[in-house]
């Protein structure tokens, strides 16, 4: 079984997916759109990353405020759940992404990119931190049951 994570933006939309065996999550593509609205072709991109990795959950990024509050971004991507959900079948569950994105720049600056080079990949790498979170807790939850 294969999970993918996405990391919803007003623009792009960041892929990770997990190995088979559930433990690790890598990066795949940063999945850009022109417009924020416009989400038919990002929706058929997921799908037919979802139809090539053999996919059979898909984890989206929850941008909850700090303080616990849910904004205006929380809308937009309860609003892409359910079309993700409609158009792929497969559950979609929301997963806590507050700090994944200061964490994946905090890495990219340790690893000496520069400035450009982080805005061209946090994305990817927030969706692997998105993933990797909630395959961490899966593992969790398996050990605990065992």
């Amino acid at each position: 079984m294969r999970v993918i994570g996405l990391d919803f933006g007003s623009k792009t939309v960041g892929v990770a997916i997990s190995d088979p065996l559930m433990i690790t999550a890598q990066g795949i593509e940063i999945i850009r759109r022109k417009e924020e609205n416009k989400l038919r072709k990002t929706l058929a991109r997921i799908e037919a990353l979802i139809e090539e990795y053999q996919v059979e959950e898909i984890v989206l990024g929850y941008p909850k405020n700090m303080n616990d509050t849910l904004g205006e971004r929380v809308e937009k991507t309860e609003e892409f759940k359910e079309m993700l959900e409609r158009r792929t079948g497969l559950k979609v569950i929301c997963w806590d992404e507050r700090l994944t994105t200061v964490a994946a720049d905090k890495a990219m600056i340790e690893a000496g990119l520069r400035r450009e080079e982080r805005k061209e990949q946090i994305d990817k790498l927030a969706a692997v931190l998105i993933l990797q979170g909630y395959l961490d807790y899966k593992g969790m939850q398996k050990r605990e049951e065992e």
